[in-house]
């Protein structure tokens, strides 16, 4: 029988987001700027504990106008963990600084504070600055920020949080996003919540607020004409994909409960399969945005690529872990602090379809080929 793919996270799309984008469109507001996305950034912002939010075309974007609103300098020394997606040592060198990648927590994936102490210490001893941390909230689960902060702090150093993955989550009682100088959010498609492609810059500093609007909005100066002293770029968030947004916002909280739903029947599912843990318990604090599994082929008797591969050939989709940066042939000359725990991370994680939308059919196709899986390698 033909099946048709289960994804990792699709978007999961009802009539509210219809009605809601009709309503922009039937209102005229087709243009980027409008009402939407006022409400959005507004809506955003409190739900992050924040004071100002600044829609942007992607997470991406939304990093790279963080990080020049921040003052970030060409040749200046940003640091940020080896865990994590391209995008944000990419936006790293969009503005000319150079990374330092840090190596994470080998039970969250985030980034390890011991190591950032270690890599800033060193740095600092060198006769070297650093001009700020990012810090990235690893699969939907908050660094931590105590101890982060405090070293940044110390150092007196800007602390960026990578929130793309982790709206809905929290930390010691906190949003995710109310953590750092400044936080960004991802709407890709692929997130918890979607505006099928936007991100959100979220802050306390109505200043850093300011320079990224502007700078969102290719720095036109505030004249009757169309002038500019400084580059700029066309990153604005549109009023469309922003009520597609807004009424994806109000099912967050449910969204959160169904993929805490599916990663209980994940940790159901392999209870009994030695060699096998769910990644990133305990589960406080979590968004649950992607169930992963770690696999020790010592304990378990095979490794996270087998299932990969006899998942694919059932037509579900899976992926490994994120390929550490400074691994990777774009980043491998860059400086890193790491005691092999992403590695590790890459080579025994595989993650599994978590979006909130997993029908009953889809769980039971996904239920049926783990458990032949398993039961041909017992």
């Amino acid at each position: 029988m033909n099946h048709q793919r289960v994804f990792l996270s699709p978007p999961f799309i009802g009539e509210e987001e219809k009605k809601a984008v009709m309503a922009s469109l039937d209102g005229g507001w087709v243009a980027p700027a409008g009402p939407d996305l006022q409400a959005f950034e507004e809506e955003v912002a409190v739900r992050a504990g924040r004071s100002f939010g600044v829609g942007v075309s992607s997470g991406t974007a939304a990093l790279h106008l963080s990080l020049l609103a921040l003052g970030v300098q060409p040749g200046d020394i940003v640091v940020c963990p080896t865990m994590t997606f391209v995008a944000t040592a990419n936006a790293i060198r969009y503005v000319g600084a150079e990374p330092v990648f840090i190596d994470s927590d080998v039970m969250t994936g985030n980034m390890s504070p011991e190591l950032l102490e270690k890599a800033l210490r060193e740095i600092y001893s060198s006769g070297s600055t650093v001009a700020g941390v990012i810090a990235v909230d690893f699969l939907g689960k908050c660094a931590d920020y105590e101890a982060i902060s405090t070293l940044c702090q110390q150092y007196g150093v800007f602390l960026l949080a990578d929130s793309a993955e982790s709206i809905g989550a929290s930390f010691q009682g906190r949003p995710a996003g109310s953590f750092g100088d400044v936080s960004v959010f991802s709407f890709n498609g692929n997130k918890i919540i979607t505006t099928s492609s936007g991100g959100m810059v979220v802050t306390d500093d109505g200043a850093i607020a300011q320079k990224v609007r502007f700078l969102s909005t290719q720095a036109r100066e505030p004249a009757v004409h169309y002038e500019h002293i400084e580059v700029g770029y066309n990153y604005r968030l549109s009023n469309i994909l922003s009520a597609l947004g807004r009424a994806q916002l109000e099912k967050l909280d449910s969204f959160v409960a169904q993929r805490r739903d599916i990663r209980a029947r994940y940790r159901t599912l392999f209870a009994d399969v030695h060699g096998v843990e769910i990644f990133g318990a305990p589960d406080r604090g979590d968004n649950f945005w992607l169930t992963s599994v770690i696999v020790d082929l010592d304990v378990a008797g095979w490794a996270a690529s087998s299932l990969q591969q006899h998942l694919e050939e059932d037509g579900i989709e899976s992926r490994p872990l994120w390929k550490p940066m400074h691994l990777q042939p774009l980043y491998e000359a860059c400086q890193a602090f790491v005691d092999g725990s992403s590695e590790q991370l890459f080579t025994q994680g595989l993650v599994l379809p978590s979006g909130a939308g997993l029908s009953n059919s889809q769980w039971t196709r996904i239920h049926d080929s783990i458990t032949r899986f398993v039961v041909s390698r017992s």
